[in-house]
C-alpha cells in the first residue's frame, strides 16, 4: 500500500470511529439490515455446524447480524475491520443475539486467518478499495475451494453520485463485478437486485463461488 492509499485508509477510519455511535441505527432506519435478510435468504447453502464465517468490513455488524438471525447462534463468525469502535457495536449487536463473534481490527490485504474460511459476507466493502479486482483476490484467499461469498456493492444511480460527495466510493455494473470476480478465482452464481427503498436505488447483491 501507497503512502497516499494508507493515508486515505487511515482518514477513512477515523471517519468511521467518529459515525461508529450512530452507525448502526441508520443502517436500519435506512433498511439496510431487512435488505441483507432478503438477500441471505434468497439462496439458503446452509452451513454446517462447523462452517466459518468471516464479516469483512463488518461496520456495526448489520451483515453479520442478518446472518445470524437466518441462520442461528450456533455458528463460528469472525468480525474484521479497522475501526475498533465498529468492531465494539457489532461484537455487542451479535451478543444480544446469544453469539459470541471473534473481533479482528485491521484491514483485508494484510489479515492472515488461522484456516480458511467457508463463507464470506462483503458488504459495501470493494468500492472504497484502491484496486477492487485486488480485494477480491484476497478475498479468495482466505477461503478453501467451493466457499461462498455474499458481496454487495454499490451500483450507478443518482442516489451514489450524491453519497460519492461524502465517501469518495466507485459503483459498479454488474459486468465489472463478474469480470473482477471471475480475474480473482471466483464464479458468478446468481446477482441480487433489492426490491425496496434505498437499498434498490444504491446496492446490488452476488452470490460467488471460489473456484
Amino acid at each position: 500500500m501507497s503512502q497516499a492509499e494508507t493515508r486515505d485508509n487511515t482518514h477513512l477510519t477515523d471517519r468511521y470511529d467518529r459515525l461508529a455511535g450512530v452507525w448502526r441505527d441508520k443502517m436500519r432506519s435506512l433498511g439496510y439490515y431487512d435488505a441483507y435478510l432478503g438477500f441471505l435468504s434468497s439462496q439458503l447453502p446452509r452451513p454446517g455446524s462447523e462452517a466459518r464465517i468471516l464479516d469483512i468490513g463488518c461496520g456495526s455488524g448489520a451483515f453479520a447480524e442478518a446472518w445470524a438471525a437466518i441462520h442461528g447462534s450456533g455458528v463460528d463468525i469472525t468480525l474484521l475491520d479497522p475501526s475498533a469502535p465498529m468492531l465494539a457495536r457489532a461484537e455487542a449487536a451479535l451478543a444480544r443475539r446469544g453469539l459470541r463473534a471473534e473481533p479482528a481490527q485491521g484491514i483485508l490485504e494484510s489479515y492472515q486467518p488461522p484456516a480458511p474460511f467457508d463463507h464470506l459476507l462483503a458488504a459495501h466493502v470493494i468500492e472504497h478499495c484502491p484496486d477492487p479486482g485486488a480485494a477480491l483476490a484476497d478475498m479468495r484467499g482466505l477461503v478453501r475451494t467451493g466457499a461462498r461469498l455474499w458481496l454487495v456493492a454499490s451500483k450507478p444511480h443518482w442516489c451514489n453520485a450524491i453519497i460519492w460527495l461524502q465517501w469518495r466510493h466507485r459503483t459498479f455494473e454488474p459486468s465489472e463485478v463478474a469480470l473482477m470476480l471471475e480475474r480473482a478465482g471466483w464464479a458468478l452464481d446468481d446477482i441480487y437486485d433489492f426490491p425496496a427503498g434505498p437499498p434498490s436505488r444504491t446496492s446490488r447483491g452476488y452470490l460467488a463461488r471460489a473456484i
